[in-house]
């Protein structure tokens, strides 16, 4: 019974100190809620003005979200230390602080792709080499930008597939983008037969293609021609057009053939069919027309002597 006694006694005078503490810290445990709502608020009214400042320099949703958020915690987590500090728990912050240090560094181990496409998302965010619509083509894939995350861009493929690439595959590799500058240009191959006048064939096409769909006026037509073919003069015809979408390079590159293929039958120009030469000798060299005359002798002899047989068993 005189153990029990102690033991109440004891747990009694811990009680006692406890509420003696607590009493003395009444004031700073009034003055630590009060830091914390004011810290509250103050990251709430911060963030607000600030996302209407990025708003002004940055046009990337996901980045500014990132950026503001960033910004939010990190506000509160001062006010947190501070609070802390205030009640006299500065081993506590030590402590937390390492804690922090280790875990982020055993994430950034754990996590190296998942930090990479995030850091090269941030980058892209910043540099703006392409925006949602955009058309573009990198590591084998082409088509239109649907979203841009801090992560993936997704594009879908002129055919209908929607494709997520890595923001770390994005960056690293070349990228081409259709859209940037509002005009693109179309070549057209072409051949013509050996007997045309190819000036006059260049001036044909350069009046030919003057009217082709969205097609830029303030820059020339180009006819050139390139090479000697097997059957064919060939010769490029370029010239450029306003570009938003795909649809504007197919329709005006198909416009620009069928011009050309009207303005050749209108001038009696020749697009030749390919020419094959057939080789009926080992040594080559011997015309078809000797191998027929070849031919059509051994089959009048051998009906010569056929007759002649019958004729004489008759």
């Amino acid at each position: 019974m005189e153990n029990f006694n102690v033991e109440l006694e004891l747990l009694w005078k811990k009680l006692e100190s406890w509420g003696d503490y607590a009493v003395l810290m009444l004031p700073n445990l009034f003055l630590a809620v009060l830091l914390l709502v004011i810290t509250f608020k103050l990251a709430g009214l911060l963030r607000g003005w600030l996302g209407k400042f990025i708003n002004r320099f940055s046009h990337s949703p996901a980045l500014n979200n990132l950026i503001l958020t960033l910004l939010y915690i990190g506000m509160l987590l001062v006010g947190f230390f501070i609070v802390l500090h205030v009640l006299n728990l500065d081993g506590v912050v030590i402590s937390m602080l390492a804690g922090v240090g280790i875990v982020g560094l055993a994430l950034g181990f754990a996590f190296q792709d998942i930090a990479a496409n995030f850091v090269a998302g941030v980058f892209i965010a910043f540099r703006r080499p392409f925006r949602v619509g955009d058309l573009i083509e990198t590591n084998d894939y082409r088509g239109v930008i649907k979203q841009i995350t801090l992560r993936t861009i997704n594009i879908r493929q002129l055919t209908g597939e929607v494709v997520h690439l890595p923001n770390k595959t994005v960056f690293e590799n070349p990228l081409t983008n259709y859209s940037v500058n509002g005009t693109r240009r179309v070549d057209l191959q072409v051949g013509v037969s050996y007997a045309e006048d190819l000036e006059q064939v260049q001036q044909v096409v350069s009046e030919a293609l003057n009217d082709v769909k969205n097609r830029v006026k303030e820059k020339e037509i180009e006819v050139m021609y390139d090479e000697f073919g097997d059957s064919s003069i060939n010769f490029k015809a370029r010239y450029w057009i306003t570009y938003k979408n795909e649809l504007d390079y197919v329709s005006a590159k198909s416009d620009g053939i069928i011009r050309i293929k009207k303005a050749f039958d209108a001038n009696d120009i020749l697009i030749p069919f390919p020419i094959r030469t057939l080789d009926f000798g080992i040594k080559g060299g011997e015309k078809l027309t000797e191998q027929l005359e070849t031919i059509t002798a051994s089959m009048k002899k051998g009906r010569a002597l056929g007759g002649n047989g019958q004729a004489g068993s008759d």
